[in-house]
């Protein structure tokens, strides 16, 4: 069975330029690019990836662009793009014509203000992407998902796609109540999909197995379905608590009672559908 992984990233370390990863993230203190990742899906059996941004410049998106023009496995880009800027309209029509460009996401979780995603300006950007087909990723807490609701609604013909499940606190002993009923709220609106990915990371304690994060699963899989669920990995970010192989391993496990048909489309076919990875691929 053909697989995708819907989201990962490729960056080139530089400190200043990702600030974001702390002393406790040593470890993704390095490059990390196609060759570190082709060795990573050629063991785990997927065919093919979905490259995120991870900086929010137009400059990344260029060079995300570039690596998936260069390399056959990238099937696509989510990239970065001033939404909120006045000169919107014309920041857009720059990639009107990269087939490789998917859509963009902006880093909503790192806004001081978790009501950001309802700004005005912002979604009158967000607004202009329907015309050109682009997918917007929604990259939130789980605290966030209220005003995310609302964002949704302002754009009912917009394709989203939620990412990490929205990244609710996962404990052992105890269950995010307020997540779930947020999220299950969330999945009503069908022009929402959501992948499940990064979700390791969310885990608080020490340790962490299947059953850390198995009710996460079973309450994303009810609310969104076989149909509008799909595979990431989030690498090289996973490596904080799992290595990439051993993510496939767990989610595979957990996907393993869905009948061949929901294997198949949480697997590769909603990533199709939602990225629209089977336009032609060029790059100009």
């Amino acid at each position: 069975m053909r697989r995708i992984d819907s989201h990962h990233h490729f960056w080139v370390y530089d400190p200043v330029q990702y600030d974001w990863i702390s002393d406790e993230m040593s470890v993704l203190r390095r490059d990390f690019l196609y060759k570190d990742l082709f060795t990573q899906i050629q063991r785990s059996d997927i065919a093919g990836v979905v490259s995120v941004q991870a900086r929010q410049t137009t400059e990344e998106t260029q060079a995300l662009l570039e690596i998936g023009r260069a390399n056959a496995g990238v099937l696509g880009v989510v990239g970065w793009i001033p939404l909120a800027s006045d000169s919107i309209a014309a920041e857009l029509e720059k990639f009107a014509d990269q087939s490789l460009l998917k859509g963009f996401r902006h880093v909503v979780q790192d806004e001081p203000d978790d009501a950001f995603i309802l700004n005005s300006q912002f979604n009158r950007g967000v607004a202009q992407l329907a015309a050109n087909d682009w997918v917007y990723d929604i990259l939130v807490f789980a605290r966030q998902l209220g005003p995310t609701i609302e964002f949704v609604d302002l754009h009912p013909n917009q394709r989203f796609v939620l990412d990490h499940i929205a990244k609710p606190t996962i404990r052992n002993n105890t269950f995010d109540v307020d997540w779930e009923k947020n999220i299950r709220e969330l999945a009503k609106r069908q022009n929402v999909m959501c992948k499940f990915s990064g979700v390791a990371t969310e885990v608080r304690d020490a340790t962490w197995s299947i059953n850390s994060i198995r009710r996460y699963w079973d309450v994303a899989l009810s609310s969104f379905g076989p149909e509008r669920l799909m595979f990431g990995s989030d690498w090289p970010v996973c490596l904080l608590r799992t290595e990439y192989a051993h993510w496939v391993d767990i989610v595979s496990e957990l996907a393993r009672p869905l009948s061949n048909a929901e294997q198949a489309a949480f697997w590769s076919e909603n990533a199709t559908k939602a990225y629209r990875l089977g336009a032609n691929k060029t790059g100009d």
